[in-house]
């Protein structure tokens, strides 16, 4: 028969055992969790290893991840009814022919702010196409102002120009005539390419100058009319526009008038392109 002091007995060993039961399995979760988390560690340290090591794999993985989001955030917008950001290019403005008039000097800023004015176009693209020209005007030891003069009385400082015998862009050259010159620069498309079609058009003004002999000889060599009796006024267009420029440049209040006509078309007949080809004779 069970005694009182027997069920004491029986209970207080169940008690301990269960106690040891779950001390036992707490010490063996303990062991097992610090077992993977330094497994996990492990890991860790394993993989940042492996990205500090192999930069190529580590951007890679970077370079998949951020797509991934720019992926996301496109289709975002795009479902919001915004298409502008699913074509966003940050490097669009490296194409862009632009200078902040601030950049530059004083003469030059009075210059493109003065044939921003004249011309009823944007200071900073013209402060570029100002700058472009005191640069190869320099190395070409021509006048920027006179490059500039040419640059209006040709195109109005329109890049896109083209007259009716082909003729085209800034300083209107005879792309098809000078298409050698243009190989320095990608192609003849690089015509349209302001800074490109100045640097062309300056050289092939060297040359006309250098062939007539004089800067006003030249002048109708550029425009085609060397070979003509008169050059229905082009060369004194230029060179007062040229005047102007240069007053200007010396700091002189000069005020702007009215933009001039590009003259090309109406000065430049099919002997206007013999006379550009003669040059590569």
């Amino acid at each position: 028969m069970t005694t009182r002091q027997d069920l004491i007995s029986l209970a207080r060993h169940t008690r301990d055992a269960a106690s040891l039961f779950v001390t036992d399995i707490g010490n063996g979760l303990l062991v097992v969790s610090h077992n993977t988390l330094a497994l996990v560690g492990l890991a860790v340290v394993s993989v940042l290893l492996v990205f500090t090591s192999q930069a190529g794999l580590r951007e890679s993985l970077e370079s998949a991840a951020l797509g991934w989001l720019n992926a996301r955030q496109e289709a975002r917008a795009e479902a919001e009814g915004n298409t502008l950001l699913a074509s966003a290019e940050p490097d669009a403005i490296a194409r862009a022919t632009a200078t902040d008039p601030r950049e530059l000097s004083r003469q030059q800023a009075a210059v493109a702010h003065w044939l921003a004015r004249r011309y009823h176009v944007a200071p900073e693209p013209i402060s570029r196409l100002v700058q472009e020209a005191w640069a190869v005007g320099n190395r070409a030891k021509v006048e920027p102002t006179l490059i500039l003069s040419i640059m209006a009385i040709e195109s109005g400082f329109n890049p896109f120009a083209q007259s009716a015998v082909g003729a085209q862009g800034l300083m209107q050259v005879m792309t098809r005539v000078h298409d050698d010159k243009y190989e320095a620069f990608g192609g003849t498309l690089a015509a349209f390419d302001p800074v490109t079609n100045l640097r062309v058009g300056v050289q092939v003004l060297k040359e006309c100058i250098q062939r007539g002999g004089s800067l006003e000889e030249g002048l109708r060599y550029y425009v085609g009319a060397a070979n003509l009796p008169e050059d229905t006024g082009y060369a004194s267009r230029v060179l007062a526009e040229h005047d102007l420029l240069k007053a200007v440049a010396a700091g002189r209040t000069v005020p702007a008038s009215a933009s001039a006509r590009p003259l090309r078309e109406a000065a430049s007949a099919p002997a206007g392109e013999s006379a550009q080809v003669a040059l590569l004779r």
